[in-house]
């Protein structure tokens, strides 16, 4: 009954943050309401996509299992944006759910140190401000030098569909009232309501996939995890198609028609929706303009005997959700297996965490996934390893690893999430990340690898192999230095003669190796040398090549914004005056009238660009103070 650390919830951040405390020799207990669902993937079968596909790479490279279960229960893989820089570039994965959730309650039940219980935590037990264990309803108490929480949706959870309401964190699950009082009452925390949801799911054999766009996964698929061999996963992966499928203007006049039934707008609903993965109604209320909207049928297992219906997510009465779907083109006779809903449930303020996901008022205690506001698989599964690896830091007496927001994507996460809190769930993008160049996915492992392969979680051979990939890059991108890949007159010629057209000038040549006009077999044409590496590496050599110059920039960047940030806002400067600053961040900046720029950062939805404006006008305004 006495443990190093507790684990309380079983799901993507629960088993992270498990394994990773057990895997850095810690007696760790996981405490989850239901044993076989450890592992669950609640809503969609999938995992990455745009910004998430990054945190899985990240998490993956400290040592985490995302990416590894992923290849494993994966059924389509797909690069998006790949006609785009490859920065913003992101892995998705349909996954086999069933599948996904198997291997990862297996993880966990044969991995040493680690015990799982099937328990429900009803409060924490607080010493001295200093967790130092868990109560459960078995009327078990569970002693712990850490605590770490991944409740999801659990605490005070919610379920509406239409009209109807039921307590649950999960359809058919349990809810938690007393941890949540618990984290309030006991530990003071600040606590908060949000709300997601989740789409109907339908019987497979009712569709008609005829009258539907096909898309399949990538001809050439990539593995999630740097572990996984890219050679014998392409040659053996099975894949399946999904499906595109539209609303159109008779399925938005049944959910207008219905909006008075509709949770989300009867004020049945209190909690923030997210706002970038909205419900149904909520899409054709605001965007009133569009006569459809797009609609993903993706398999939720191997055997596609059920599919989940990506981009209607509702909590509409079931005989609407019905009207709704058979409106669909290809869904006239569909069978619904599973109603959707929306799900309301309590959170704990970030801002009362420390970058180590610590909270600041009990020593000891640790909080990741959607208990701190944020929504989705990969947000979670990233949260969870570091709160598991900053709690085993911990027990060791060293400091915890906090990483920058120039170091990973996972840093720009946190650094959000406990600076500037949030009152939506919050969901990662490329665009929150303004280092994103330096912080591609296939860099992943060589920017953060050393972490993972220090606390034990990456073997020595694994690690070999990442400094070797390094290495090769490196020597790769030297070369090119030394051939004068830069474009120059030489170069440009080189181009204008591979390319059978006039280039004229620097400008253009840049736009050409920029583009995908420019491959690898280029490259080896001018750099013969470069043909010594296998592919995977002579194309991180061209990414390293065309964008060298703008990744120097960046980092002259980070160094010009880590002195900048330093600078003090004029007393009584009007924000108004800045152009190039929306009204909503000028009433922010407003409201809070931060001293300075550093402060001013601090503020939820205040953008680098907004940074790099003010700075600029508060350069000038106290240039004009000093000339009168």
């Amino acid at each position: 009954m006495n443990y190093d650390v507790i684990v309380v919830g079983g799901g993507h951040a629960g088993v992270e943050a498990a394994l990773s405390t057990a895997r850095m020799g810690n007696k760790t207990l996981m405490i989850s309401m239901l044993a076989e669902n450890v592992g669950a993937t609640s809503c969609n079968p999938a995992i990455g996509g745009l910004a998430k596909g990054h945190l899985v790479r990240e998490l993956d490279a400290l040592g985490g299992e995302m990416g590894l279960i992923t290849d494993e229960a994966g059924i389509q893989f797909r690069i998006l944006n790949q006609t785009k820089g490859p920065a913003v570039r992101g892995s998705r994965a349909q996954i086999d759910m069933d599948k996904y959730r198997v291997i990862a309650r297996n993880k966990i039940l044969e991995t040493p140190n680690l015990d799982l219980v099937q328990e429900m935590a009803e409060s924490l037990i607080i010493k001295d401000e200093t967790v130092v264990g868990v109560k459960t309803d078995l009327f078990n108490e569970y002693e712990a030098k850490k605590v770490i929480i991944t409740s999801g949706t659990f605490l005070k959870g919610i379920i509406h569909i239409g009209e109807v309401q039921q307590v649950g964190g999960r359809f058919g699950e349990q809810t938690s009232i007393n941890l949540s009082d618990s984290l309030k009452n006991d530990c003071s925390l600040t606590m908060g309501r949000l709300k997601t949801g989740t789409c109907a799911r339908i019987d497979s054999s009712s569709i008609d996939y005829s009258v539907m766009e096909e898309q399949g996964g990538d001809e050439i698929p990539s593995p999630f995890s740097f572990r996984t061999s890219r050679k014998e996963f392409r040659e053996t992966k099975e894949q399946l198609p999904c499906f595109i499928a539209y609303t159109n203007e008779n399925t938005h006049e049944i959910i207008s028609s219905n909006f008075y039934r509709a949770p989300l707008f009867t004020g049945q609903i209190a909690g923030k929706s997210p706002r970038y993965c909205p419900s149904i109604e909520d899409k054709v209320s605001k965007f009133a303009d569009k006569d459809r909207h797009h609609l993903f049928i993706e398999p939720q297992t191997m055997d596609n005997t059920e599919c989940y219906i990506n981009g209607l997510s509702t909590s509409l009465p079931p005989e609407v959700q019905r009207e709704m779907i058979h409106s669909v083109k290809g869904m006239e006779n569909a069978k619904i297996v599973r109603y959707g809903y929306a799900i309301e449930y309590d959170f704990v303020d970030p801002r009362e965490l420390k970058h180590s996901l610590e909270t600041k008022k009990i020593k000891g205690l640790y909080l990741a996934g959607q208990i701190n506001g944020t929504t989705g698989y990969e947000e979670a599964a990233a949260q969870g390893i570091m709160a598991g690896i900053n709690a085993s830091l911990s027990l060791q007496d060293k400091e915890p690893l906090v990483l920058r927001r120039d170091e990973a994507y996972i840093g720009v996460l946190i650094d959000d999430l406990v600076t500037k809190g949030t009152n939506e769930p919050y969901r990662m993008f490329t665009s929150r990340a303004e280092y994103r160049l330096l912080l591609r996915e296939e860099s992943a492992d060589t920017r953060l690898s050393h972490y993972g392969h220090s606390f034990g979680l990456l073997s020595d051979e694994f690690y070999e192999s990442v400094m070797l990939k390094d290495k090769q890059i490196k020597e790769g991108a030297q070369l090119l230095e030394d051939t004068k890949f830069t474009p120059n007159k030489e170069f440009i010629a080189l181009l204008a003669e591979m390319d059978e057209q006039p280039i004229k000038d620097i400008s253009t040549a840049q736009q050409l190796v920029a583009r995908k006009t420019f491959d690898v077999d280029k490259m080896i044409n001018i750099v013969p040398e470069l043909d010594k590496y296998d592919d995977y590496i002579k194309d991180e050599i061209l990414v390293e090549g065309k964008y060298a110059r703008y990744i120097d920039k960046q980092s002259e960047e980070i160094e010009r914004m880590k002195k900048y940030l330093k600078v003090k806002i004029p007393e009584g400067f009007d924000f108004k005056s800045v152009s190039g600053l929306s009204k909503e961040i000028v009433e922010k900046l407003e409201e809070f009238n931060p001293p300075t720029l550093q402060a001013a950062m601090n503020i939820s939805g205040i953008t680098p660009a907004a940074m790099e404006i003010l700075h600029i006008y508060i350069r000038i305004s106290v240039k004009n103070k000093k000339v009168r």
